[in-house]
């Protein structure tokens, strides 16, 4: 109906004072990450080289709630609020009691959620007097983010890119150098970890995340910036489910039954989904909270539980996650975000404790749904976000057969206008088999550390 509602703004007052930390209402604390020559926990010293002091408090802190700097919220107000829509006309494709709501993070000036992260980490760099920051980045959304947050900060930024998506995804490299990025291909011959790979090879963020530290690790005025997985890398994304929260109660909804998205190393998933975790724990709601990962890299489904490296090299702490063998290299899917390893220790944390669940899905029918969604709600998804698209209109087909009205919320962690290269080869009937054999992931696995 004409007079139906679409979308649910909030008033830049809205924008949240304060990230929240889910570790102080957790049941039980999240293992430690190991010294990975010790195998004792790290103290703040370990990550000095990396991280500047305001970052790794960020790391460790138990309280609830982090006061978010008022630079950065100034900061925040040129895409946040952002919009949640009520995804109706794909209802009604759909012929489903379902009510659709999905959360725009593709807004922001690099297309994704990954600004939010982005920018408190070159704003707490700068005030430490850091003026170069590396990174890595797979599909090249965290390296355009981390390329616009540096040039706020008149800050230098040099981006390892997973070399698959180097070579297919042009557009997003010539933004980040847009944006004053320096785009290095991974693995590159200019790092020990890089050298260790022949040329031509199509690289993995574990390899890129290791070339990145190396260099920073180096370099008094350099330290590393990370995109997803750690923890405060979490924290800055729950904006997004904060503002989620408060949307849904305008649009007259009493709580979420799903809430559904992406996830590769986690963060745009967890920055959903942990504040409606923290209203289920407290009681409030009862939402099925549900991360989708690819077939080809299905890191929660198929993955072991255990202390891992996050990087290829060997060279960062030792994480408990879920994980796939810090070795092992996934098949060069169109979701190059999705291509990680391993799963953010917090999120693996909660979903091994039973109160996060994960299914996988094959980017063909990803893709199908991301066509569909494009073609009723005129938005044109990340790759990424196409796997929680499908997930969620699986449920919301489901509630067609059972009449349930169920209410169900999806993270739209960016836009595809860059990925039209993935587009293209999905309408050629080009896509790639992405199944994951058992054999592939024996041999990863087999690298793992053995640590208890």
């Amino acid at each position: 109906m004409a007079d139906e509602p679409v979308k649910y703004l909030l008033d830049d007052s809205e924008i949240p004072t304060h990230w929240y930390n889910v570790v102080a209402d957790l049941p039980t604390p999240p293992p430690p990450p190991l010294h990975p020559g010790t195998h004792q926990p790290v103290g703040p010293d370990d990550l000095a080289a990396l991280f500047p002091p305001e970052l790794i408090a960020q790391e460790v802190t138990t309280e609830r709630y982090v006061e978010i700097p008022e630079p950065v919220r100034e900061i925040y107000r040129q895409w946040r609020p952002s919009p949640l829509f009520r995804a109706r006309r794909l209802e009604r494709v759909l012929d489903t009691p379902a009510r659709i709501y999905y959360k725009h993070e593709g807004v922001s000036p690099a297309g994704s959620h990954k600004t939010n992260t982005a920018v408190p980490q070159a704003y707490y760099n700068s005030i430490n007097g850091i003026r170069h920051l590396t990174t890595e980045t797979g599909a090249g959304q965290w390296g355009t983010a981390l390329a616009f947050a540096c040039a706020l900060f008149d800050m230098q930024c040099d981006v390892w890119q997973v070399g698959a998506s180097f070579d297919t995804k042009p557009a997003r490299r010539t933004l980040i150098e847009t944006f004053g990025g320096t785009v290095y291909r991974s693995p590159s011959l200019l790092t020990e970890a890089g050298k260790a790979f022949e040329e031509g090879h199509p690289g993995s963020l574990g390899i890129a995340i290791s070339e990145a530290v190396e260099v920073a690790a180096q370099r008094d005025d350099t330290k590393y910036a990370l995109g997803s997985v750690l923890n405060h890398v979490l924290l800055h994304q729950t904006v997004i489910g904060e503002e989620a929260l408060l949307q849904l109660r305008k649009a007259g909804e009493t709580g979420a039954d799903l809430v559904v998205g992406c996830a590769g190393g986690g963060s745009n998933f967890a920055g959903l989904i942990f504040p409606f975790l923290r209203e289920k724990l407290a009681g409030n709601q009862s939402p099925r909270l549900l991360a989708v990962e690819p077939a080809a890299c299905p890191t929660l489904t198929r993955g072991e539980y255990r202390y891992d490296f996050g990087d290829t090299a060997g060279l960062t702490p030792l994480l408990k996650m879920y994980t796939l063998g810090h070795d092992f290299v996934p098949s060069p899917i169109h979701a190059g975000g999705l291509r990680y390893h391993g799963m953010a220790p917090l999120l693996s944390h909660v979903v091994h404790e039973g109160l996060v669940e994960a299914t996988s899905l094959h980017q063909s029918e990803c893709f199908d749904a991301a066509l569909q969604f494009a073609r009723t709600e005129g938005v044109v998804p990340a790759p990424e976000s196409s796997h929680a698209i499908a997930q969620a209109r699986r449920a919301a087909l489901s509630c067609k057969e059972t009449g349930q009205e169920q209410v169900i919320v999806i993270g739209l962690s960016g836009h595809g206008l860059l990925e039209l290269g993935a587009y293209e080869s999905y309408l050629a009937d080009r896509l790639i088999d992405d199944a994951l054999s058992e054999e592939a992931l024996t041999s990863a696995l087999a690298a793992v550390p053995a640590i208890s």
